[in-house]
């Protein structure tokens, strides 16, 4: 059966972002025809966790309502470089716990974190949304992979705008940043567009 995963952030004893990942839980449930769900809150409050600090809730789960919880000391990283990769088959639509696929294309990459592009579209890296810089405006592709939490609650308070970002405009863009629900929208981990190693108009684009 397959298994599902939740990354949820908790500082200093509080739970961030509950609603979004409650609601994501309900939908996997729905689409796969099944009744019910499991309630985070009350698993959460069941942990009985009591440290300080930033904390990954890794949570795996399956359709038999079967779950599995893990307490993480979470830093954000701070990562040295990027690489486009193309593929055009990938499809992330739920959080599932099998990311062979996605091993696999940063087992070829020549840069530390890779950037999907699918049908011509810049999607996500390997574990976040993006963001792109034009001006004073942040911007997500609307061409995402998944629908990550963090994502759907900046767009909700209007903090960023949508935008179908492709290999022929990103470099109207100057600046990105990678959002999840561990990675807030911070100006702190910003990096300019040239991070990219293999941007359109180099010759090793794609090539992998």
């Amino acid at each position: 059966m397959s298994q599902f995963i939740e990354s949820i952030k908790v500082e200093d004893q509080e739970i961030f972002l509950l609603e979004f990942h409650q609601k994501r839980i309900n939908q996997t449930f729905s689409h796969f025809g099944k009744e019910g769900s499991i309630d985070l809150k009350k698993i959460y409050n069941h942990l009985e966790h009591d440290e300080d600090g930033l904390f990954k809730l890794r949570l795996v789960y399956d359709l038999d309502k079967k779950v599995r919880t893990q307490m993480i000391p979470y830093a954000i990283p701070e990562i040295a470089d990027f690489q486009l990769v193309e593929n055009n088959s990938y499809d992330y639509s739920f959080k599932f716990e099998d990311r062979k696929e996605l091993d696999k294309m940063k087992m070829k990459a020549k840069a530390e974190e890779i950037i999907i592009v699918k049908n011509n579209h810049i999607t996500d890296t390997s574990f976040s949304n993006l963001l792109f810089l034009k001006g004073k405006d942040w911007f997500t592709p609307s061409t995402y992979l998944l629908n990550g939490v963090q994502r759907q609650n900046l767009l909700k308070h209007k903090k960023i705008k949508e935008a179908e970002i492709t290999l022929q405009n990103i470099k109207q863009f100057s600046h990105f940043q990678l959002i999840n629900a561990l990675n807030d929208f911070d100006d702190m981990f910003v990096y300019p567009i040239d991070r990219i190693i293999n941007l359109p108009d180099n010759e090793e684009y794609l090539d992998i």
